[in-house]
């Protein structure tokens, strides 16, 4: 485990990530261009979003009075220089969906927390000119999903500094959040159909527990129902993570890395206790370790895009090269000070967890293996298709700690489809999965689907858990004759920790070696893989993956 006994030692693990980026700021220190590759907004908004996300860190770190003048100088001159219309490096009028107002939460969050140490060196017109472009923000500008906290945040700062802001557009946002409420803690990122995943942890969470720091004594009530559902995802949140510290990847943005254990960091700001502070403290310490020790840093020390080494094949259009840093709320923990309990607290492992575990709200179920491996099992995806790969992020029938998943290099041929924990069709030479589910649930401790992937071929599948693996079920109408693959999880070539057989039907075992850096933990895998033969009819085939 990283070496952290104090918030010193916090402080400088936090450093030590964001000290590479110096060289790169602008001349007048409002951009942060950390590479050439590009996102689908102007590169000028995403060298803003490079600026703005190590606000996340040091936010938490200045809360307390701590100093770092090379730092402070930064981001006094560069929100200065960012919202002054007369400067080359102004950050431009905001317009709808403009991924500047995603940035404009790192902002307040940052201004929130530190009090004077960034606001206390501006002139009263500087002041001006930072909020007046904070003012920008409204929320029908924001995607409807957890993006409607990004309003919401921006106002608690305009309010707290005493400017005008639109409360009934505050409230608004607020509103459609509480519709995105499933119960038992759980949200949806959005109010239809919306996928449950990381954003729940990372974003709605984290900004629910911010918005109760702050607004405890204007919104008593909602703070205190933000802390209520804060508690009860806490608990059943652990299940995501391994004893090892890995968190499962599924879903998207996995190239925010340790952004998935900062909802535990923020539960430690907000001094809310979901689980006793020594296991939070063992999340994130086990979490940031297992992070630290992969090749997921340039040779200039810059975050990459991707998971636990480089690879632009799996990202999002929205990742752009600063992207990464999203992953420093996880220092939200370092709102605690010097002398607090947090850092006299001894880091404890997982408490003892149910091997299978069902959160009906979510719609998901995740296993405890003896390996140490956690994996999730999801209902499939309702939403249609939003951002790439989302079919693979969201709809295949298991998802590993130990294993992580695989993305389409194309759909031409298995190497290049690396089709990993899903069954697939062949057809015409082309490799088709499962995309959205018609209809699912859980029942009876096991997940039920109905789905098609191509026009013409009708699949009924059942996943249930065994001991240190899963058994499918699936009844498939073809409208014609085709192969079909049913594989097991992607391995790192050499491997064979994870194995397939066929329960019933006329399946034949194989290993398939599948492109490079399709899979979002080893660049080079194999996918064990029962292959079958699909007539045109009924066809009944069984399946049992063990890793």
């Amino acid at each position: 485990m990283i070496e952290i006994k104090t918030r010193q030692d916090m402080a400088k693990v936090m450093f030590n990530i964001i000290e590479p980026l110096k060289k790169y700021y602008s001349h007048t220190k409002s951009w942060l261009n950390l590479g050439a590759t590009s996102a689908h907004y102007p590169d000028t908004a995403a060298w803003m979003e490079g600026f703005s996300r190590p606000l996340w860190a040091l936010g938490a770190y200045f809360s307390d009075g701590s100093t770092d003048e090379e730092w402070e100088d930064i981001y006094v001159k560069g929100i200065i220089s960012g919202t002054d219309r007369e400067s080359f490096e102004y950050w431009e009028d905001n317009v709808p969906f403009d991924q500047k107002l995603v940035e404009m939460a790192a902002i307040s969050y940052a201004l929130l927390l530190s009090g004077d140490k960034i606001l206390g060196r501006m002139t009263d017109e500087q002041k001006d000119n930072l909020f007046s472009w904070l003012s920008q923000i409204k929320s029908d500008w924001c995607h409807k999903c957890n993006w409607q906290f990004f309003n919401i945040l921006v106002k608690v700062l305009l309010k707290k500094n005493a400017r005008e802001y639109d409360e009934t557009d505050m409230e608004k946002s607020l509103d459609f959040i509480e519709k995105c409420y499933l119960g038992d803690g759980w949200y949806g990122d959005g109010d239809v159909n919306a996928p449950v995943d990381y954003y729940v942890a990372f974003a709605i969470h984290f900004y629910s527990l911010v918005y109760a720091t702050f607004m405890k004594d204007e919104d008593k009530e909602r703070c205190e129902r933000y802390i209520e559902r804060a508690m009860e995802f806490g608990k059943n949140f652990a299940y995501w993570f391994d004893e090892n510290g890995r968190a499962i990847p599924y879903g998207r943005s996995q190239t925010y890395r340790f952004a998935q254990a900062s909802f535990y960091s923020a539960c430690v700001m907000a001094k809310v206790e979901p689980l006793p502070l020594g296991v939070m403290k063992g999340i994130i310490l086990r979490h940031l370790e297992y992070w630290l020790s992969k090749p997921i840093f340039d040779h200039d020390g810059v975050l990459t895009i991707g998971y636990e080494y480089p690879n632009l094949t799996m990202a999002e259009s929205y990742n752009a090269p600063g992207s990464p840093y999203w992953g420093l709320k996880i220092f939200a923990c370092l709102t605690r000070g010097t002398d607090d309990e947090f850092w006299e607290t001894e880091a404890l492992p997982l408490p003892e967890m149910d091997k299978i575990k069902i959160f009906e709200p979510a719609k998901i179920m995740v296993q405890r293996c003896d390996s140490g491996n956690a994996v999730l099992f999801p209902i499939g995806l309702e939403l249609g298709h939003v951002h790439v790969h989302m079919e693979e992020k969201y709809s295949k029938f298991a998802y590993s700690s130990k294993y992580g998943f695989s993305v389409m290099h194309s759909p031409v041929n298995f190497h290049e489809a690396a089709p990993d924990s899903v069954l697939s069709f062949e057809i015409d030479g082309h490799i088709f999965i499962r995309r959205t589910i018609k209809k699912g649930n859980v029942v009876d401790g096991k997940l039920v689907s109905e789905w098609s992937p191509f026009v013409g071929i009708q699949v009924q599948t059942e996943i249930i858990p065994t001991k240190n693996g899963h058994i499918r079920k699936h009844i498939i109408e073809s409208g014609y004759d085709c192969v079909a693959y049913d594989s097991g999880f992607a391995m790192k070539v050499g491997e064979d920790s994870c194995k397939v057989k066929c329960k019933y039907g006329n399946g034949e075992v194989m290993v398939l070696r599948v492109d490079p850096n399709t899979n979002v933990i080893n660049p080079k895998t194999d996918i064990p893989t029962v292959k079958y033969s699909i007539e045109k009819g009924r066809n009944i085939i069984e399946t049992e993956v063990c890793y």
